[in-house]
């Protein structure tokens, strides 16, 4: 490429906030509106969920002490915390309240952590 074959193309940088100025608010905007509604986001417990207590007991993976009683981890299992976020087998925490889901095998296949809400909810059901 030589410089010949560049004669024509201008490149113009002569405002590069003018784009901005205009794109500025709609983007302020969008990022609020995507702050807001993640803040709205209500998690639903599956209808099959049993409510039950974690025990004091540590085991090492896959298994579990759930209400005094040593239960397996299904493959896979996912334990989620208040905030919905997915987190380890030893992160879950001694005396907490949960709800847990069983697969076809009978090993526990999801473990829902319960905020205060979703506790006095699960009672009234």
């Amino acid at each position: 490429m030589q410089i010949s074959d560049l004669k024509g193309f201008r490149l113009r940088l002569k405002y590069p906030t003018h784009n901005l100025r205009k794109i500025l608010p709609a983007t302020i905007a969008a990022l609020l509106l995507a702050t807001g509604l993640s803040h709205a986001q209500v998690r639903t417990l599956p209808a099959n969920a049993k409510r039950t207590t974690v025990g004091q007991q540590q085991y090492p993976l896959p298994y579990l002490d759930i209400n005094g009683t040593r239960v397996k981890l299904a493959p896979g299992g996912v334990i989620y915390d208040e905030n919905n976020r997915t987190i380890v087998h030893n992160a879950l925490p001694p005396g907490a309240e949960v709800a847990v889901v069983a697969d076809m095998n009978g090993d526990i296949g999801r473990i829902y952590i319960l905020t205060p809400q979703e506790q006095a909810q699960f009672g009234r059901k």
